[in-house]
């Protein structure tokens, strides 16, 4: 039994095998198809390959937060194991779920005073905001306080680095993220953009480049670029992927190569993001001076 309990939400993209040995609760952010009149998230998720292929076929997902008072209840529910909760949310510059669960959380404060309940805006996204409740859950499990570790959350999740490709621009022009012209021109001359999260949690493109293979050794080269002090720190690095395995295991067996990081985990990129995203999406997170 641990003194308090860390949550995040489903959009970390964490392993179903990590959050149950580590005993992380998580909170799901509800996506849907238009055409099928029924809700995944809370009350049951969809196979994430079945949502894949679905997405491959023309199907086009919709997504929704959390609202304060789904957040409510969920604490609520927590705070029957434990009154002390550290919650890393999902980055407020993409969702509004960050606000949903702070005024759930004030809410609750304020009519029970033993309750304790810290929400931190990770401004982090899929596996980034997996590898920081990583790194949580291991200064948790050594002992650190819930303060302690919630002020090194806060002052180092700038430090968070993310950088992603992605094989299809349709997807990244839906959600207002590229113009129509930028995608059509894209996909005709196999331009793959490189994007990264800045320090307000938005997506912002930073590169393009001709063809896969270099957009993923891109990704690569900006980590090696990206690191700086943080270097001999970077024990583990996350890779997230929608639907293209193989590519995301390509830029791990690099990054072994090239830097000796031997630890990484690697895992599919959930509905809620890879409703934005599309198919053939490649992540990368790791430490880094700055975004």
């Amino acid at each position: 039994m641990y003194d308090y309990i860390i949550a995040t939400d489903s959009t970390a993209d964490l392993p179903e095998s990590f959050l149950r040995e580590k005993e992380i609760p998580c909170f799901h952010l509800t996506y849907s198809f238009p055409d099928e009149g029924k809700s995944y998230g809370p009350n049951g998720e969809m196979d994430p390959y079945e949502f894949y292929e679905k997405v491959r076929h023309g199907s086009l997902p919709v997504t929704s937060q959390v609202n304060p008072e789904e957040a409510k209840e969920n604490l609520l529910k927590l705070m029957e194991q434990n009154k002390k909760i550290l919650y890393l949310a999902f980055s407020s510059g993409l969702s509004g779920t960050y606000n949903s669960v702070r005024l759930a959380a004030d809410e609750i404060m304020e009519e029970d005073p033993e309750a304790k309940i810290i929400v931190i805006d990770t401004l982090a996204a899929s596996m980034g905001e997996g590898l920081l409740v990583y790194y949580a859950v291991k200064m948790r499990d050594e002992g650190k306080s819930m303060d302690e570790v919630a002020e090194w959350v806060e002052s180092h999740k700038l430090n968070l680095l993310h950088v992603f490709t992605v094989d299809d621009l349709y997807h990244l022009h839906r959600g207002g993220r590229v113009s129509k012209t930028t995608a059509f021109v894209g996909t005709v001359l196999s331009i793959k953009p490189v994007l990264h999260v800045d320090d307000e949690g938005h997506l912002i493109a930073i590169g393009k480049e001709r063809g896969r293979r270099k957009a993923l050794l891109e990704l690569v080269k900006l980590m090696e670029e990206g690191m700086g002090r943080f270097k001999d720190e970077n024990k583990i690095f996350f890779i997230s992927h929608s639907a293209c395995k193989e590519d995301a295991e390509f830029v791990r067996d690099e990054i072994i190569n090239r830097f000796g990081i031997k630890e990484n985990m690697i895992n599919l990129i959930g509905p809620t993001i890879g409703s934005h995203t599309g198919i053939g999406t490649v992540a990368l997170f790791f430490l880094g001076e700055k975004r």
